[in-house]
């Protein structure tokens, strides 16, 4: 396991060491403050996430995680609150899974905003688009395609994207696929803010259910997902929290204090 000194995002006041990755440590309303910033001084930033499975990936891929270390990243889940409690005695102040925070920071959004959408299904883009419009009415959804696509079809999607020169620009494509995407390809000329959001679409389209609020207040809406999808995902949970949770206490034993920053 290679960790790499943490390169955080300027501007941020705060920030956990987590395996290497440079996480904001802000809460809800901090990172909507922030983002609804870079927006308003049109200042291209990658956004990404992390959570127990994309940790791991990072881990294993110094690719993928010099790709994540140029991203805003956001903390997602029980397992990277688990991980910072181990390692600073406290937790991120809030969940800020994209599932949830994304909806929730385009309501928070008052000045309307063209937002491009690319990843998923094409039918599960367009209902999530949909969704969108009413919940946050006061802004533009543009599905720009669906995240089946090659090489080929690279460049035409690309000079849409910079066409529509969107605020905000959903990627859900999977990780590690969307990361590396929007690092190799997306650039200010594309878009202000491209998001890397995994499962979104699916998930606000309705195609894949969330776990009842009851399991996500519990922080144990992995459970529910691994009982929906077991074949998909047993590795990711079954094999994969144990091992992030132990490249977590090798990081604590072997490298003192972790690397932390403070507003």
């Amino acid at each position: 396991m290679n960790i790499h000194a943490p390169r955080p995002t300027p501007g941020v006041p705060a920030w956990k060491d987590i395996l290497g990755i440079p996480v904001a440590n802000i809460d809800m309303a901090g990172a909507v403050r922030l983002l609804c910033g870079f927006i308003a001084d049109r200042r291209f930033t990658k956004v990404g996430f992390l959570n127990a499975h994309n940790a791991n990936v990072a881990c294993s891929d110094d690719e993928f995680a010099a790709a994540l270390r140029d991203f805003l990243v956001l903390a997602d889940g029980i397992g990277v609150d688990i991980a910072a409690k181990l390692l600073y005695g406290e937790a991120f102040p809030d969940n800020l899974n994209g599932t949830d925070f994304i909806p929730a920071f385009l309501i928070a959004s008052k000045k309307p905003l063209t937002i491009g959408l690319l990843g998923a299904k094409r039918a599960n883009a367009e209902a999530a688009a949909a969704e969108f419009s009413k919940l946050a009415p006061q802004h533009r959804f543009v599905v720009v395609h669906d995240g089946y696509f090659g090489a080929a079809e690279e460049p035409q999607i690309l000079q849409r994207i910079e066409t529509l020169h969107p605020d905000l620009l959903l990627v859900a494509m999977g990780v590690p696929r969307q990361e590396f995407w929007i690092s190799r390809h997306i650039t200010s000329r594309h878009c202000t803010l491209p998001i890397a959001v995994g499962a979104l679409l699916d998930f606000v389209s309705g195609a894949v259910p969330r776990a009842p609020i009851w399991m996500r207040r519990l922080r144990l809406e992995w459970v529910f997902r691994l009982l929906v999808e077991p074949s998909r995902l047993w590795r990711r949970y079954i094999l994969g929290n144990p091992v992030f949770l132990a490249r977590v206490l090798v990081q604590k034993l072997t490298r003192g204090r972790p690397v932390e920053s403070k507003p």
